[in-house]
């Protein structure tokens, strides 16, 4: 049975790295982690917007140019018989911000806080991941069991069916008996379709976001660090949700963007300089002598630019309305982010709960139901009990059987979605440091203060790896779930595997 224990620290982190003989959960994790390419997209996406820093603070650093003319004066006027036939200007111009009305400044605040909200967005995809490859881990070890439950199912009512013919021809039963029975297998055989049907989506999911076919699966380890309350899961969720974070971080962003749209209003000043060198190419008639321009030449000129807005159209207020409605929708996505993590920590408590109370349940049930098996049975034997009893108790023992397994199933995976509302559910708390982590901070200390044109990084790759190549999925399981039932209907023996002895 999954159970859920409190532990502290890093207790998450030593439940999972605990070793195995099987494919362990933490290594479909840790699979995904490095290659499914939902979370590889998601850093490029991050490092493209580390990008928006760099751009932001290129509008407050100077600029140099320069502007090449060649001229070829190919029909001249009648009275410019002196102008040249050809000329080369060469003017280099530089120029730098002095001071924008705070734009530039509060322009390079809104990227960085964006950048901020982008890693916990970042955080988030990282834990939306994990708790789907939790749920397709735990779908094929419960859809597993589940075919070995029907196939056990279908072993025991073959050997119920030819028990009963075997009756039948030495007039203990009659046809009625025989065709509960047939009915019965029938039922049991499409009920075993349908189970390696769903087996097969399962394994074919898990190969969608782990990239390889499962092997065989070992159980996943206990969930520490579960709240004891659902106020105690909110309050968590409400200090450490990355996606509560990002929401709050994007809001505060668009107060920078309101900042900067005001300064479009306020002067700005900037120092210039530029200069000129011009070549007629020899092509100036009479040039050198005493009144006659030279055939080259060269001039230069620095200053300080401020202009003073007076009028633009009414551009920047709208510009700083259009900031200031972006920055108060932002505010209420805030709100609903909030409205989202509480009903996320509070449901999935819930569904954690419930399903554990399941699983106890299910459990007494199964207990229950062996027992009862056994009983019906024995008294079939004697004649106080129908075929049609047995057959109904080994279904009631079937399915209560089915309810455990996806009960554990269930359990298990709304206690790691609780984990993941919480913000306790990443790569750092999963034991996945050893691999190596990736830091998205790494990409941002690169780029940040970058200012050469020419810097770029390698041509793009492939990260995540396809999945083309892998086999078609089976159902084929690599163990029963539980003992075989083959107990015949008439035999009076009371069966171990149902009596749990």
């Amino acid at each position: 049975m999954i159970r859920s224990i409190v532990l502290g620290g890093a207790a998450l982190a030593t439940v999972f790295a605990s070793p195995a003989f099987g494919e362990t959960l933490q290594q479909a994790l840790r699979q995904a982690y490095d290659s499914n390419p939902t979370i590889t997209g998601a850093r490029a996406g991050q490092r493209a917007l580390d990008e928006s820093v760099p751009l932001a603070r290129a509008n407050g650093l100077p600029s140099a140019n320069v502007e090449t003319d060649y001229t070829e004066n190919v029909v001249k006027g009648a009275n410019a018989y002196l102008a040249p036939s050809r000329s080369l200007t060469v003017s280099p111009q530089i120029s730098v911000p002095i001071y924008a009305g705070g734009g530039v400044r509060n322009s390079i605040k809104a990227a960085k806080t964006r950048v901020e909200a982008g890693q916990a967005n970042l955080r988030e995809t990282e834990a939306e991941l994990f708790t789907a490859v939790v749920g397709a881990y735990m779908d094929v070890i419960r859809d597993e069991a589940i075919v070995g439950l029907n196939a056990q199912n279908v072993h025991v009512l073959e050997v119920n069916l030819k028990a009963t013919n075997d009756r039948f021809q030495v007039g203990d039963l009659t046809k009625t008996d025989v065709a509960q029975s047939q009915a019965r297998l029938a039922q049991a055989r499409s009920d075993l379709e349908t189970a390696q049907s769903n087996l097969i989506a399962s394994r074919e999911n898990y190969v969608r976001l782990i990239g390889t076919p499962p092997g065989e699966l070992e159980p996943p380890p206990a969930l520490p660090l579960l709240p004891r309350s659902p106020e105690e899961a909110v309050q968590i969720a409400l200090d450490d949700n990355p996606t509560l974070l990002a929401a709050q971080k994007t809001s505060d962003a668009y107060g920078y963007d309101v900042k900067a749209a005001r300064a479009d209003r306020l002067p700005k000043l900037s120092l210039f300089g530029s200069g000129t060198y011009f070549n007629y190419l020899g092509t100036l008639q009479g040039a050198g002598e005493v009144g006659r321009s030279p055939n080259s030449g060269k001039s230069a000129e620095a200053g300080v630019r401020l202009t003073v807005p007076l009028y633009q159209g009414g551009r920047p207020a709208a510009e700083v309305r259009q900031a200031q409605a972006y920055q108060s929708q932002a505010i209420e996505q805030a709100t609903g982010a909030e409205r989202q993590v509480i009903d996320d920590a509070r449901s999935n408590f819930a569904a954690w709960q419930a399903a554990e109370q399941v699983i106890k349940s299910s459990q007494v049930a199964v207990d229950a139901n062996r027992l009862s098996l056994q009983g019906v049975r024995a008294e079939n034997s004697v004649g106080n009990r129908t075929i049609l009893d047995i057959l109904n108790a080994e279904q009631e023992l079937l399915n209560s059987q089915v309810t455990l397994v996806s009960a554990q199933r269930d359990a298990y995976v709304a206690g790691f979605a609780l984990l993941a509302s919480m913000g306790h559910a990443e790569a750092k708390d999963l034991g996945l440091a050893s691999g190596g982590l990736y830091n998205p901070l790494a990409n941002f200390n690169r780029v940040n203060h970058k200012m050469w044109d020419w810097d770029e990084d390698p041509t793009p790759k492939p990260v995540a790896t396809g999945t083309a190549n892998t086999p078609t999925q089976g159902a084929d399981v690599h163990e029963s779930a539980v003992p075989t039932l083959d107990s015949p209907i008439d035999s009076g023996v009371p069966n171990p595997a149902v009596t749990g002895g």
